[in-house]
């Protein structure tokens, strides 16, 4: 996936170890998607030209959704975001995840403002020429 950062205004950063990974998935409770893990192995994260994480570093995508997961902080705003595994955002609040539960590759944006759950992309290669094509909004 790394050779998408290439073409693009991107930046990719130094790969994360197997070691990390592993301890992440502890702390999460659960494994990353197979998808999200291959790509961690390539760049701890990749920023837009802009300087926007579309993918967080590992580091922050545990503790984001540590926690979205928690209930406390958003419980009575928001519908349950169990299901979602949040790995970067577009810079104005909205964040884009991976289904969990299901085992799909789908990416789902979810916008603050509304609470709305949106399709995006089929996968995370689609995602990431997608976002770094694009400007802020380029899903909608």
């Amino acid at each position: 996936m790394r050779e998408i950062c290439g073409g693009a205004s991107a930046e990719c950063r130094a790969p994360v170890d197997a070691a990390a990974l592993r301890e992440a998935e502890r702390r999460l409770g659960r494994a990353l998607p197979a998808q999200l893990d291959v790509l961690l192995r390539e760049t701890d994260g990749v920023a837009d030209a802009y300087g926007t994480d579309v993918v967080w570093p590992l580091a922050q995508i545990v503790e984001q959704n540590l926690v979205f997961w928690s209930g406390e902080a958003f419980a009575g705003l928001y519908m349950p975001f169990d299901s979602l595994l949040f790995f970067g955002d577009n810079g104005g609040g909205d964040q884009f995840a991976l289904v969990v539960a299901s085992g799909r590759d789908d990416v789902f944006v979810w916008e603050h403002e509304t609470d709305s759950r949106v399709w995006v992309a089929g996968g995370l290669q689609e995602y990431l020429r997608r976002a770094l094509a694009g400007d802020g909004d380029w899903w909608r």
